[in-house]
């Protein structure tokens, strides 16, 4: 299954509760540390929707600050682990 930036797009924007404010995000927005709403909670809840919605497990010591840096860095190491 892969899964496409607009689909991690409305994961980030439901659980940090954006609204409107998701809709000028693209692959090169910064999340972790620009967003207000994205603390080490809401990396958490992102973490649960996402293996919740797409049926896969992230480890913990897959977990890094790396993956949400962008937008677009998350996309990638999801799209990464839906081919594994």
């Amino acid at each position: 299954m892969e899964i496409s930036l607009d689909q991690v797009k409305q994961i980030v924007g439901e659980v940090l509760q954006l609204g409107s404010r998701i809709d000028s995000f693209d692959q090169h927005t910064p999340l972790l540390g620009s967003i207000p709403e994205f603390d080490s909670m809401a990396v958490v809840s992102v973490i649960t929707a996402i293996e919740e919605d797409f049926g896969i497990a992230i480890e913990d010591d897959e977990i890094s600050a790396d993956i949400f840096l962008t937008l677009g860095d998350l996309h990638n190491f999801l799209s990464a682990k839906t081919v594994c």
